[in-house]
This record gives C-alpha cells, sequence and structure tokens, in this order.
C-alpha cells in the first residue's frame, strides 16, 4: 500500500506538477518578458507575440501535465481545450484548477484510449466532457480558495508598515512558487501606487505602492534565493531557469521535503520590512510586476518605470538604487545561502535535495 501511494504521489506531485511549471513558463511567463521587451521603442511586434503565448498558457498547462503522465495523443491534445476552460474559469487559482482538472481528465481518457473502435471520437469526447464539466463546476471555487490569499493580503494592507512588509512579502513569496498566479493576485488587487483603486486618496495610493514593493521583495527572495542555494545541484542553468524564470519548478523538491521552503521564506521575512520601512521601495509600474519577482527582471523593471514614469513623487537617488539592488538581488542571495547553510548543519536538507528534474 505504501509502495503504491508513493507511486501516485510521484506521478501527481512530482512528475505532473514539475511539468506545469514548465508548461506555465513556456506560455505566461516567457510571454510576460516579450511583453516587456515590447515595451522598447521599435519592437512592438515582440509585444504582440508575448500576448499570444499568454493568451495559451492553460492549453500549454494542461498538455504538458498530459505528456508527464504518458497520456495518449488524443488525450493529450484534447486537453488542451480542458486546460483552457480551467484556467480561464479559475481565476487567480487557474494554474491550480489546470493541474488538479487536467490530471483527472487525462487519466478518465486514458480509461476509454484505444478500446473501442471509434477512438477518435469517444477519447476526445470523454476526456473534454469530463475536464469541462469539473472545470464549469470546480475551477470557481479553486479561484476563490486562492482568493483568502487576496484576503490576507489585504488584512495585511491595514497594519504599519513592518507588519506589513513582513506579512505581504512571505504570502506573495509563496504563492509565487505555488502552482497559482501571484501576479493575477497582485493585479486583482491593484498592488501599485498607479493602480485605478488608488487614485481614490494619496494614503491608498501610497499603501498600495508599499504593499506592492514588500510583493516584489518577497517574489524576488524566492526565486533570487532558490537559485542561489540550489547552485550546487543545478549550476548555471538552475541559476538562470529559476532566478530569471520561476521558482515554481521547485515545488516537486519542496513536496518531498518542506524545509528547503525555510530559508528563502525566513529571506523574505527580512527583505520585506527592509523594502517598506527602510528603503521605501514603492510600485509605480503596473501592479501585475509587483508579483513578477526577478522573472524577467519584471519586478524590479516595474518599480524602475515607475521611478520615471513621471508620476512618481520623490526624486529617484543612490538611496533607492542601493535598496533596489539590495532588496530584489543580494539580500536575498547572502540571507537564503546563510540560512540553507543551517539546514545542511542541522540535517534538515540534504545534498540532492533542490537538484530540478531534467
Amino acid at each position: 500500500m505504501k509502495e503504491v501511494l508513493k507511486k501516485y504521489a510521484k506521478r501527481y506531485f512530482i512528475d505532473a506538477m514539475g511539468a506545469m511549471a514548465l508548461g506555465l513558463f513556456a506560455s505566461l511567463l516567457i510571454g510576460t518578458i516579450f511583453k516587456a521587451l515590447g515595451m522598447i521603442p521599435g519592437l512592438s511586434v515582440l509585444a504582440q507575440i508575448g500576448a499570444g503565448a499568454q493568451a495559451v498558457a492553460g492549453p500549454a498547462m494542461a498538455v504538458a501535465i498530459a505528456v508527464s503522465l504518458k497520456s495518449s495523443n488524443l488525450v493529450t491534445y484534447t486537453c488542451a481545450g480542458v486546460g483552457y476552460l480551467a484556467n480561464s474559469l479559475g481565476g487567480a487559482g487557474g494554474p491550480l484548477a489546470v493541474l488538479v482538472i487536467a490530471i483527472i481528465a487525462s487519466e478518465v481518457g486514458m480509461m476509454v484510449s484505444k478500446k473501442t473502435k471509434i477512438d477518435i471520437l469517444v477519447t476526445p469526447f470523454v476526456t473534454l466532457l469530463t475536464g469541462g464539466l469539473l472545470s464549469v463546476w470546480c475551477a470557481p471555487y479553486i479561484g476563490k480558495a486562492v482568493g483568502v490569499i487576496s484576503s490576507l493580503i489585504a488584512f495585511a494592507m491595514t497594519q504599519q508598515p513592518f507588519v506589513m512588509g513582513v506579512i505581504v512579502s512571505v504570502i506573495m513569496g509563496i504563492a509565487l512558487t505555488l502552482p497559482i498566479s501571484s501576479a493575477a493576485i497582485c493585479a486583482s488587487l491593484g498592488l501599485s501606487a498607479l493602480s485605478p483603486v488608488a487614485l481614490a486618496t494619496p494614503e491608498l495610493a501610497y499603501g498600495l505602492g508599499m504593499a506592492g514593493g514588500a510583493a516584489v521583495a518577497g517574489c524576488c527572495a524566492q526565486m533570487v534565493g532558490f537559485a542561489v542555494m540550489s547552485f550546487k545541484e543545478n549550476k548555471w542553468s538552475g541559476l538562470v531557469s529559476q532566478g530569471i524564470g520561476t521558482s515554481m519548478i521547485q515545488m516537486p523538491n519542496i513536496i518531498k521535503n518542506p524545509r528547503i521552503w525555510i530559508p528563502v521564506t525566513l529571506a523574505s521575512a527580512i527583505t520585506g520590512p527592509l523594502a517598506t520601512c527602510v528603503f521605501e521601495l514603492q510600485m509605480y509600474g503596473e501592479a501585475i510586476n509587483s508579483g513578477m519577482g526577478t522573472c524577467g527582471l519584471l519586478g524590479p523593471i516595474g518599480i524602475i518605470i515607475g521611478w520615471f514614469s513621471g508620476s512618481y513623487p520623490n526624486a529617484v537617488g543612490a538611496w533607492d538604487w542601493i535598496g533596489l539592488v539590495l532588496v530584489c538581488f543580494l539580500l536575498p542571495a547572502v540571507l537564503s545561502l546563510l540560512f540553507s547553510e543551517l539546514m545542511y548543519k542541522l540535517k534538515w536538507i540534504k545534498p540532492g535535495d533542490l537538484t530540478l528534474p531534467e
């Protein structure tokens, strides 16, 4: 019984989740990077390309999951439609909805795959019906469950800057690594001093801008932290894929040993209040950038663009640049390394625990 459980845990929570993370990066995240590059004069075509990649995030994740489960061709191709439905109806919980629903649809589809003489009709029909009904019935509730995170962030914004910095940074950092959309959460909450809701009062704009800065700090801590502390195992490819790609690809390893999450989370608990109380980093760029971390460097870029948008109320000086570099890059790397070394000495983390799947 134990061996059976281990087999299915690996199949669904390691192999499928790892594939989903790669599908997310190959669509939504790389598309977001292209859209950012499209802001450069003369490169607007890249923004169009990026928008196209973002639009197929759901199908890309679902197909990646089906491939990891070794589904038949018809099941795999049909999962594209399932992924679109689950992701679009799941809101900020879209990736998690895709993970759950695509697994079920794929497994049910394989039950009938190649079992009849009209396989070309039966297999996609059963796969899409299963995934489609689950998407309609379950995906919105998965989105509402993820909405609890939004409620916690909203509560944190009512607290004084230090407490807000800790809560927002830690929660958004964790959300970035989980199979949910931290960017969608930030966008829905309007974590930018220039979001429409922020225009109501200067105090609200200041609070949303500061919360956006704390979110950037937390997201950067997860990505940079995992990239640096796993360098011994994953070398330069791991540094780039996690530091500029996504820390979500560590989720299979986190499931196997949740303690590997401790160093980067502690780092975010430190950099968050530093961002709000010491350097007063505020997001004056797009709210979505607050939840991107160092994915394509979009978190820091959002802050920088905001500085020179014409709306930033202060003069940008050396202290701002020092804060940006420390909070987004140097401190996450140093703190995560220090905390991970302690974890290794306590034998809470062992060599190989952070190795990324091929």
